[in-house]
């Protein structure tokens, strides 16, 4: 069972985890090489522990205290029990769902490791804003994506504004980094994947057209917001598709057009 420990101070050492939480360049950096992330809310917390991902502590308000009982009845890590104020003051900014966990990363597959048993799988390229990457997170896996592969520059799925925006879908969907870009793409294809870029560029066959739910492996690659895939990844894929446009819109947010695809990649049926 969890010590439940009343903290007072905003500068008690033991809340370090939690320090700054607002301060994305201080926190990219540093959760990675202290091995930690921040889950918040209470689904999301309790996701992360059934995924497996071992608790440092947690941060809580008095009022989730009874809320997150048989977590805490189950812990080997101590709870600090803190007012909204002290959270407030700790973490840079008001704890809306009032609990905070400080949860230990895993060591990352290799991209190999993944595409061993993969059929279905999403390339990122410099996707660097933290809600599409959780909102690609989440729909690859509710539309039965079977991993991640992420470009050396990519944001970090386990960045707390990631987690909370795919609900927690980071620790369902395996991923790994490509180790060089576009160079990886090559062990990709050698794994027995078709690359598709996903682009809006009119020389892009229409995704029904290219039936990727035909394909024995698919491997999609998306850019980021904005820039799209450069013209390196655009060089090195098999074939460019496209989600086909109307009312004289061009292109579609990166996270929602990763849904579209997801959906033709798993069924075949029109994007639109």
């Amino acid at each position: 069972m969890a010590d439940l420990i009343t903290v007072e101070d905003p500068d008690d050492p033991r809340l370090r985890d939690y320090t700054g939480l607002t301060d994305v360049e201080l926190r990219r950096k540093r959760e990675p090489a202290e091995g930690l992330f921040i889950a918040e809310g209470e689904k999301v917390i309790r996701r992360a522990k059934e995924a497996g991902y071992e608790m440092r502590s947690m941060l809580l308000s008095a009022k989730w205290v009874d809320v997150m009982r048989d977590v805490i009845d189950e812990l080997p890590a101590p709870v600090y029990a803190v007012s909204p104020e002290l959270a407030e003051q700790v973490t840079g900014y008001h704890v809306h769902r009032g609990a905070l966990a400080s949860m230990q990363r895993k060591p990352l597959p290799t991209a190999a490791d993944l595409l061993q048993s993969a059929r279905r799988v999403v390339i990122m390229e410099s996707v660097n804003d933290h809600t599409n990457i959780g909102a690609i997170f989440r729909s690859a896996a509710a539309l039965g994506m079977d991993a991640v592969l992420l470009s050396p520059d990519c944001a970090d799925p386990l960045y707390r504004r990631s987690v909370k925006v795919s609900m927690g879908a980071v620790f369902s969907v395996p991923y790994a980094r490509l180790d060089t870009w576009p160079k990886g793409l090559e062990s990709v294809r050698e794994a027995g994947f078709t690359l598709l870029a996903l682009t809006p560029d009119e020389k892009a066959r229409p995704l029904d057209e290219a039936a990727p739910h035909t394909m024995d492996r698919v491997a999609l690659m998306l850019g980021a917001e904005g820039d799209g895939l450069s013209t390196q990844a655009l060089v090195a894929a098999d074939e460019w598709v496209r989600i086909p446009m109307s009312h004289g819109v061009d292109s579609l947010n990166v996270g929602a057009a990763a849904a579209v695809a997801f959906y033709a990649v798993a069924t075949g049926r029109p994007p639109v």
